[in-house]
């Protein structure tokens, strides 16, 4: 029997404090009524949205809303575009709202800066993937007229002899972000043949410290071990620049969705195993994993 396995769980891996928060309030209402409408996922885990469908959260989409009346529907962490808050007016919903507050700042920003951009004939950049609930929310302030930005290519649908403000999407990389802003300075002053002025171009790095300060111990915690296990849902954003980093720093790092996921030839005995995930990864799971990983290798042949 192997007693001396080593496992850590990262103890700064796992929600952050918006996620929590939005399942937190829909327990809560679960606990008392035993069903709730969820606009979206609750949290790009599919292991969390099934715990959380078996205590009766149903989970819908922007079109469902439209035909639902005198019900609660629960806003999650991404937050949500206005026409979301209008429809549930129109429609009597009662809205449980667990917009992130760090979203919700954002989106005010965003429209702030919007609003300004408008009278200058500029644009709003948004550092995000397309599609995604929050950045749905945040190009809502503007009308649908800001520009979503993730890859070096979707730089030529901007206008780099009009003003330019840049915002991210709360959860992408810090290094993605200022990699971005640098190569949008280096097109507006090609295409104004001159140096940037101040009023050419905003960069806003909107990304959350709860997310960015997760990037430097991830550094830290995937070199600490011989193998990494990053557990994260396929949907998280977050996940993917996460484990990301954890592959620069240890290549024998696996993304896996479950402990069903596990090979366990990735594995010796003898190795030290860390245990990560995204800001999306409930800690249970983590622990199963770590729970898995250990009674495999308990029930091997020493």
């Amino acid at each position: 029997m192997i007693h001396s396995m080593n496992i850590e769980i990262d103890k700064n891996s796992g929600y952050c404090f918006g996620v929590e928060y939005a399942i937190e309030m829909a327990e809560d209402e679960l606990n008392e009524s035993g069903q709730l409408y969820c606009l979206g996922d609750i949290v790009h885990n599919h292991m969390e949205v099934e715990r959380l469908a078996a205590k009766g959260l149903v989970i819908i989409n922007n079109e469902d809303l439209k035909n639902l009346k005198d019900c609660k529907v629960l806003i999650r962490a991404h937050g949500e575009p206005p026409e979301t808050y209008k429809i549930a007016i129109e429609n009597n919903i009662e809205l449980i709202d667990a917009s992130c507050p760090v979203v919700l700042k954002l989106q005010n920003r965003v429209k702030g800066s919007f609003d300004q951009m408008e009278e200058q004939n500029g644009q709003i950049v948004i550092y995000g993937k397309p599609g995604h609930a929050e950045v749905i929310g945040l190009t809502g302030q503007t009308k649908e007229k800001a520009i979503i930005v993730m890859e070096d290519e979707d730089l030529e649908q901007i206008d780099f002899s009009r003003p330019v403000t840049l915002y991210s999407q709360t959860t992408k990389s810090t290094k993605g972000f200022y990699r971005l802003k640098e190569m949008i300075e280096v097109r507006i002053a090609e295409a104004k043949g001159q140096q940037l002025e101040v009023t050419d171009f905003k960069a806003n790095d909107s990304i959350c410290r709860q997310v960015s300060n997760r990037e430097p111990s991830m550094e830290k915690f995937s070199q600490k071990h011989d193998v990494i296990i990053f557990v994260s849902g396929k949907k998280s954003s977050n996940g993917r620049a996460l484990y990301g980093i954890c592959m620069n720093f240890n290549e024998r790092s696996y993304f896996v969705g479950s402990e069903e996921e596990i090979d366990l030839d990735w594995i010796q005995p003898s190795d030290s195993i860390g245990i990560c995930g995204a800001t999306s990864t409930p800690m249970w799971l983590m622990e199963r994993v770590r729970n898995y990983i250990k009674e495999q290798f308990a029930s091997m042949p020493v």
